[in-house]
Formats: C-alpha cells, structure tokens, sequence
C-alpha cells in the first residue's frame, strides 16, 4: 500500500468476456494486471465468474469444465505478483459448486468468498449449479480490511455486505455480472450510494460489460466513499478500467459522525454469518502513484441507452460466435430498417447484406424506400421478387385447397417463401439471418413461424414498437441527414400481404397495445387491474387473449437480445399446455 498504510488505489477490471474462453480471458485478465502494475494500483478487481464467462449455465455440469477453471486460476494467482487481485471463478468443495471470488495477494491465495444469496427468478438459474456460501470472511491485506461480495449478495439490506461491515471491513468490493434492462444502471447507483452510506464503508462495484446470447451487461462500474458520493464510474457499454485512490480513514470518521450507524446490528446479528479472518503474509510493491483524473460520463437518455445495448448485443453475438456477415429482408418498414442500421453500426456496412423481395402486394413505395436506405447504408441489396413462387404455391394447393377463400393462409405463404430464400443465402454464403420482429408483433403473434420468424438472432425482439420508432428518430439524430427515410418512418405499418392491408386492421394501436404489454408481460397485471388504471377494457382483453395464445410461436423463436425488466425466453416461462388463461378473473 502507501507509506501511510491507509491508504490504496483500487481498480476495477470493467471487461468483456466469452464463455468457455479460457485462453482468450485469461489473455485478457493478464493485460489488467499489467496495466494495474503500470498505474500504481493496489488492489485489483475482476467481475463474477470472470474465469469461465457469465453465465456458463449446464457447462458447470461437465468436470473439465470446472478443472480447466481452476487450473487458469492457478495461473492468475501465479502472475499476480505486486497486486492484490479480486476474482470470480467456479469454486468446487467435496464436489460441491460454488459462485465464488479468490482474494489474491503478491502469488498467494489468501482466501476465498462464496457467494450467500444465489438468485433463481428471471434469467437466473443459480440454484440450479451452486450452494450457498456460509461465511462472510474477511481479509486483511497490508493493514486494510477487506470484505467481498458476489452480486446479489450487496443488493439485500442487512446482507452480507452489511455484515462484513459491522465485522470491521473498511471496503466491500463487490464483483457482478449484472444484466442490463433500461434504466437499471441509475436504479442499482441509487442502491449502492445508500449502501455505502448506511454501512460506512468503501464500495468497489465491478460489473461486467459485454453481449452474452440474449443478455447484455452494461458495466457502469462503480468506486463509492462512505458518504455515499461516486468516486470514479466506469464506462457503459464499453471496457474500462476504473480507478480511484481511497483514503481509509474516511471509514472510521464517517462510523463516528453517523449515528444511525449501528441500527442495523440487531438485524445482522439475528443472521449472523461467521466472520474470519485472513491475512495476507506478503505485501505486495510499493509504487508512487501519479495523479488521476476523473471524467464523470454524460448521462445517456433512455433512447441513447436502449440503442448501445442493441448494438453491443448485436456485435458480441456475432464475434463470439464466428459469424462476419448479417442478412436482412428489407421490406422496406420500419422495423427492418431499424435492423439494417443496428447491423451496419455493430458490424460495417460491408458486412450487411439487405435483400428486396415484393410480391403482387408491395407497394412501389415500400420497394424505393428499401433502395434509398441500402444507398444511405452503403450495403448491397439483392433484389428477388417472389411472385412466380408464390403463383406456383398457389398452383400447386388449389385441389387441397378446393376454392376456400382466400385467408391468412395465403398471406403466411409469402411470407415462408421469403424465409425460405433468406435461409437459403444464409447457408449458401454462411450470412446469418437477422429477422425484424419486435415485441408488439412477439406478443401478439403478429408473425409468421418459418416465416418472418426465421433467422438467427431476433434483434428488437425485446423492443415493443412504439420504443422503435423512438430509437428510429434517436438514429437519425446523430446523422446531418435522415439515414431511415421519413417515408418509411411516417407510412402506416403494414404487412403487404393483401391489398390495403394496416396492421391496425389485426391489431389496437401500438400506442394503445405496448401498455397492456407491459402492465400483462412485465408487470403481471391482471386483466381487473389494468382496466381499474383505465385501460379500455377491450383492448385489454384482446391483447391478453393474443399473448396467452401464442407462446407455442414465441417458443420456436430465435434468440434476441433482453431490454426490459422481462423478455419472452429465459426470463418468461410459461407452458404451452396450460387451460389457464389471463382473461379469467373467477373461480
């Protein structure tokens, strides 16, 4: 530490990593330590799970799995030299799993903490892999006392954060892999200032950063004093390594000045988990340290926020994967245009591919307006019309048929034919197909399986649509010129599937409908209390009676990257086969 033993510059290791990457995050971590080594840092910290990736899910079930795991964390502890380094690994006792952080100091293991409060709602499946930790050690490194925490655990009162702090910690880092939904990095600022504050104590905050399947982490890592003030923030959306330089004494002033300091003791000692102590023997290098500076990030909106998540979530799904091309059915309607953008800045425009595909029933508008956004782009564009396809399909299903009227049938047909020939570029060049759907149409049903439900990766699929015309005009804000044709922005939405078709002719409003969505989907209102809030009673009872009839579609859909508090998948999970449905109000 410092010559005056109380104080430390901590770091926080904010980065991107890949499941089952040994190598490459083991790469990554050791380019940390340096740089830790470089800028005079003490204590260096790393997000949950960092090792092996967050979340490894059923990979936690193969042993190599977790020897590999430990055999890199033998290697980190191996060139930790100069440091002391805070890291998440997969812990395994008696053939037990735990969620667990190492403390590392100078080469020498000192100690580790399992994590306590293992969370199993929403995506989260915790329970499934690990066991609870039972103690909230903590460490003592050069005369600093350090208390560690896993995620969930600093997010409850009086939990384990609390507890090491009344058992005499002086700084909690708490390492995370926090999934992103909007506005939830200024929610969990909000709780760890009260955090700080309340305990009296340092907070290290290192969440990770980077695209995992359909989950997004944000980062937004932060270094918090006991008074509750943000020291350093780290980066959204992005890498960063988080510094700030801590004055220990602050903790013992701040426990004298705040009297309500000790009104949590009862409720911690009620659930008291047992506090050791580790020490380190070793004291790692002693470096003067030059002067930081601290640049506080702008605020994003919530346009500003939802977009970098899409286009963070975009580029990693692709990168870690091993995919270099992304195609797209432009149909010439916003949400595809959306798409098209979100790819062209995730991966480059040479690298997006859009494909027209009208039919009887394209408007010569929809196709100019999908040539003018390639142009805008700079992608190519392939143009295949389906008209002689769908003719022969209708050819060929006229005896089964037997004259029956025309219905969504026919309308579904052309909209296989395009999934068809999408998935046939896809493995004809190796492109990945990206399909437009957004949530309103998830819900609803709104879409066509094989249809234009086929692709790869489902981009708005957590996004309803009235969001997407917001992030539609946030895009060209950031453009001297509109890069999505106000054409395309102002025409009424529409399928062009028959002659005049508008998707209000199926559906409410969107402006009508996202709220029923969000109140029914995210929010687990029941049809009582959304009518009570003043929602029309029958487009409540419209759009609850398309969602429950429509998870068998939602189940066959590609994956697509979480922007809400709930998204259809992982995070939702109902069965198909249930006679429960949400416009029953009775017994």
């Amino acid at each position: 530490m410092s010559e005056t033993g109380r104080k430390l510059r901590l770091g926080l290791a904010q980065i991107n990593m890949t499941v089952g990457d040994f190598p490459g995050n083991y790469a990554k971590i050791l380019a940390n330590l340096e740089k830790a080594r470089n800028t005079g840092i003490d204590i260096i910290t790393f997000p949950e799970l960092v090792v092996c990736g967050y979340p490894p899910e059923d990979l936690l079930l193969k042993p190599q799995f977790i020897e590999i795991n430990k055999q890199y964390l033998q290697k980190i502890i191996s060139n930790s030299r100069g440091l002391t380094v805070v890291i998440g690994f997969v812990d395994c006792v008696d053939k037990k799993l735990f969620n667990a952080a190492a403390v590392v100091s100078d080469g020498c293991l000192v100690g580790v903490y399992r994590k306590i409060l293992l969370p199993n709602y929403g995506v989260f499946d915790e329970n499934r892999y690990f066991n609870q930790g039972q103690e909230c050690p903590l460490f003592d490194i050069d005369g600093i006392t350090l208390g560690v925490t896993i995620c969930e655990d600093i997010w409850y009162e009086c939990g384990p954060g609390t507890a090491e702090a009344y058992a005499g910690a002086e700084l909690i880092i708490n390492i995370s892999a926090s999934p992103y939904h909007y506005r939830k990095a200024s929610g969990r600022e909000d709780m760890l200032v009260r955090r700080a504050a309340r305990d009296a104590v340092f907070i290290g905050y290192n969440n990770l950063v980077g695209g995992q399947d359909e989950l997004v982490f944000d980062g937004n890592s932060l270094i918090i004093e006991p008074g509750g003030r943000v020291l350093a923030y780290g980066k959204s959306f992005e890498e960063d390594l988080v510094i700030a330089d801590l004055d220990l004494c602050q903790v013992s002033e701040a426990r004298i000045k705040e009297p309500g300091w000790q009104q949590y003791k009862e409720c911690i000692d009620k659930k008291r988990w047992p506090s050791p102590l580790y020490k380190s023997t070793s004291k790692p290098l002693v470096k003067s340290k030059i002067g930081l500076v601290h640049i506080q990030p702008e605020p994003m909106n919530l346009e500003a926020e939802v977009y970098s998540a899409l286009l963070l979530g975009t580029h990693d799904y692709f990168a870690k994967n091993g995919f270099s091309k992304a195609v797209i059915g432009l149909s010439g309607g916003i949400d595809s245009a959306l798409v098209a953008v979100i790819a062209v800045d995730a991966l480059g425009c040479q690298n997006v591919v859009g494909v027209s595909m009208p039919s009887r029933f394209s408007s010569p508008g929809s196709i100019d307006d999908s040539i003018t956004l390639s142009q805008n782009l700079g992608i190519r564009l392939i143009s295949l019309p389906i008209e002689k396809v769908f003719s022969s399909y209708l050819a060929a299903l006229g005896p089964a048929f037997d004259d029956l009227p025309w219905d969504t049938t026919e309308e579904n047909i052309q909209a296989r034919i395009r999934g068809n020939y999408l998935m046939a570029l896809s493995n004809k060049f190796g492109w990945l197909v990206l399909p437009t759907g957004n949530k309103s149409e998830m819900a609803t049903g709104y879409a066509t399986l094989y249809g234009d439900m086929a692709g790869g990766f489902a981009i708005l699929k957590d996004v309803p649509k009235t969001l997407v015309y917001r992030l539609v005009a946030y895009r060209n804000s950031k453009h001297p010129s509109d890069v999505i044709p106000q054409s395309i922005v102002t025409k009424p939405p529409s399928a062009e599937l028959r002659i005049g078709q508008k998707d209000v002719d199926t559906l409410p409003s969107y402006e009508l409908l996202d709220p029923v969505i969000k109140a029914y989907v995210e929010e687990d209102k029941s049809v009582e209390q959304m009518i009570g809030s003043g929602m029309d009673e029958n487009i409540v009872r419209i759009a609850v009676k398309l969602i429950d009839h429509s998870e068998y579609k939602r189940r066959q859909a590609p994956p697509g990257i979480k922007i809400t508090a709930r998204a259809f998948g992982k995070d939702r999970r109902l069965p198909i086969t249930n006679k429960f449905q949400g416009n029953t109000t009775k017994a």
